[in-house]
């Protein structure tokens, strides 16, 4: 849990005729990390891997179309069954039924959209005809005719005038046939030859005419009654149309299903095979596993191929500092939430220490520290809660937000009887511990203390991370390293003996550590270089190289200062929290001195936004003095995740 799973490269040689099962084995464990190989095949036998990618990307092909047929059956992927999860599936044998079947949901879908499409025509054209219904007047009249040009439709009533503006050098007659607050239902005549102007003056005052079929005639009440005759019969023949595709649902659902996993584990056993090396009658097959779980792989593959050469090389032995190495990491239940803020900001190397066991302990402390109240504390665990239940749909998609947030509440909820705080109130409950603003130079003070106890803790944890990556350069002269730690702790001892007269240890101890340390840190990557036998010991000339070590060391020390005092905010955040609740409670006061109604509407939403808003702005807080202030220390990042090859899904383990 501490540190990644201890990996195991493995080398595989099987001979040509045992491919598919030895890639079956593979797949079905979930804990073989491919690695590619195919760039080491023979140059008359590459044309087996470029013959494996083509056939991946048919089955890609054939999984696309699969895909698109459920979803316009609206079929579900469901899940597959271990019969199909190795198998392989011939594509010519598959290609004809899938075709067909997607032939015929097509045709159905269209059949049914064109009716679609018909009724809402039709709904649309009763929309139209609604405001005139009462209106005695044959439309046909406005059809095709030879003297006088017609316009029956709807416009903005706002733009009536402009449109009587627009048409004032010409005869014409505008009847309003229904005014409402902002439509208007207008009938426009005017003579044939200035049929262009009236049309320029009716698009300009954005006038919609209604455009009816040939067919209809008669008084709009009596196209209305004809239409709602049509939409009754188009909506029978949807309702036809759509029980044929329920019909094609039944029939194909589990056969579609079936085929689409088939296809799919086809296609992932595809590309595995295609990043195999290929050596005339063999292939050469290159990953990582578990250590653990190499003895049991092992055992398989050779039940499935009784000549495979199987060649393991623990990690240890490959030398250390190797990027390349998957990283696995295993922390299951609570831990595993804290563990995407860890890979949100880097996934460890191999070497490296996983922090997930220490952000589960100090992100919550330092939130809990920060945000203490009770009733606050409370109501956050319980928000985070309903998201870990995933009950809300438009919360799901932080679901796994909620843990940290539920865990970060109830760390909040302790301190706030540690400060005695509840929603704010602080003459409610006694405080266990200290009252923030009560004692503001002093949780000040405890704060600096925790960050420094937390910076030191970095710097021990990239000591421990130099000596299991056996980079012993690093370990003493890194700025982080032993160097950095020592010049950080003298400066300490030269800060507790210039404010504690009677400090033990007498400054000149503290200014030649400082002095050894600070020229140590100072020319690290000299030293470095020199240890680890690299040349040339610094790039440029000794001139430029001194400036830069000096700027850098200048930044060193700033850096240890911001670092320790960043931890303030603590403190600060603690005090804040308490002073942005009294301002609460004064508002409250000031909308109803006689605590009535309007009293605890303003207390309610304000608390609401105690928790909504500096929740948020604490936590985005915590996250910064974890990320910039303590894994800067020790934390490098840049693993490679650990992504077992699977026939069906591909994913850390």
């Amino acid at each position: 849990m501490f540190f990644p799973e201890a990996m195991t490269e493995t080398e595989l040689i099987i001979p040509e005729k045992d491919l598919l099962p030895v890639t079956k084995v593979l797949a079905g464990q979930g804990i073989f990390h491919q690695v590619d190989a195919s760039y080491m095949s023979s140059k008359d036998d590459s044309e087996a891997v470029v013959s494996w990618r083509e056939h991946a990307a048919e089955y890609a092909a054939l999984e696309r179309q699969l895909v698109f047929t459920m979803q316009a059956l609206n079929v579900e992927e469901g899940t597959p069954s271990k019969a199909e999860d190795n198998a392989m599936i011939e594509i010519e044998e598959v290609r004809p039924l899938v075709g067909q079947i997607e032939e015929d949901v097509k045709a159905a879908n269209n059949q049914l959209t064109t009716w679609q499409k018909d009724l809402e025509r039709l709904q649309n054209y009763i929309k139209e005809l609604e405001p005139i219904s009462d209106v005695d007047l044959d439309v046909s009249v406005l059809r095709n005719p030879r003297y006088i040009h017609s316009t029956l439709g709807s416009m903005p009533a706002a733009n009536l005038d402009r449109l009587e503006t627009s048409l004032s050098r010409i005869p014409y007659v505008l009847l309003i046939l229904r005014k409402e607050q902002e439509n208007a239902i207008v009938w426009l005549t005017g003579a044939q030859f200035n049929a262009d102007i009236l049309e320029r003056a009716a698009r300009s005052a954005y006038l919609n005419p209604l455009v009816l079929a040939e067919k209809f005639e008669g008084a709009p009440s009596d196209i209305i009654k004809s239409l709602n005759g049509e939409i009754e019969k188009t909506q029978k023949e949807i309702e036809k149309q759509k029980g044929k595709i329920n019909q094609l649902r039944e029939a194909h659902e589990q056969q579609l299903q079936k085929l689409l996993w088939r296809v799919r584990a086809s296609r992932l056993l595809a590309d595995a095979m295609a990043r195999y090396g290929k050596l005339h009658y063999t292939y050469l097959i290159v990953g990582w596993v578990p250590s653990s779980r190499i003895e049991t792989l092992t055992q398989q593959l050779k039940q499935v191929s009784q000549n495979i050469l199987i060649e393991a090389t623990p990690s240890a032995q490959r030398g250390s500092g190797n990027q390349t190495i998957p990283v696995a990491l295993r922390n299951p239940g609570l831990l595993g939430s804290f563990q995407m803020l860890v890979t949100t900001y880097a996934r460890p190397r191999y070497e490296e220490i996983d922090p997930t066991l220490l952000i589960t302990l100090t992100f919550p402390l330092l939130f809990g520290a920060m945000f203490g109240d009770v009733g606050h504390g409370l109501l956050l665990a319980l928000f985070g809660g309903l998201l870990a239940s995933r009950r809300v749909a438009s919360l799901r998609s932080m679901a796994g937000l909620g843990p940290i947030i539920a865990v970060c509440g109830l760390v909040a909820t302790a301190f706030g009887f540690l400060y005695g705080s509840i929603f704010g109130l602080e003459d409610i409950i006694p405080a266990l511990w200290i009252r923030p603003m009560e004692n503001i130079t002093q949780i000040l003070g405890i704060a600096i203390g925790a960050g420094i106890v937390i910076l030191s803790l970095g710097f021990f944890l990239n000591l421990f991370n130099a000596a299991r990556a056996q980079a012993w350069g690093r370990f003493v002269f890194d700025p982080n390293g032993l160097a950095g730690l020592s010049l950080f702790w003298s400066l300490l001892g030269l800060a507790a003996s210039a404010l504690l007269p009677d400090f033990p240890v007498p400054t000149s101890v503290f200014v030649v550590i400082a002095v050894i340390a600070g020229l140590a840190v100072m020319f690290s990557e000299v030293f470095i270089h020199m240890m680890e036998g690299h040349r040339p010991l610094f790039e440029g000339g000794l001139g430029i190289y001194a400036i830069q070590a000096i700027v850098e060391l200048f930044e060193k020390l700033i850096s240890f200062l911001s670092n320790s005092l960043s931890y303030v905010r603590v403190g600060a955040f603690a005090v804040a929290h308490v002073g942005l609740s009294a301002v609460i409670y004064i508002l409250a006061n000031l909308a109803s001195p006689s605590h009535g109604f309007g009293y605890w509407l303003v207390a309610i939403i304000g608390n609401l936004f105690i928790v909504g808003f500096e929740g948020l702005i604490v936590g985005i807080q915590t996250m910064r003095l974890e990320y910039y202030e303590f894994f800067s220390k020790f934390f490098m990042g840049g693993g490679a995740p650990y992504e077992p090859l699977t026939p069906l899904t591909v994913g850390e383990k």
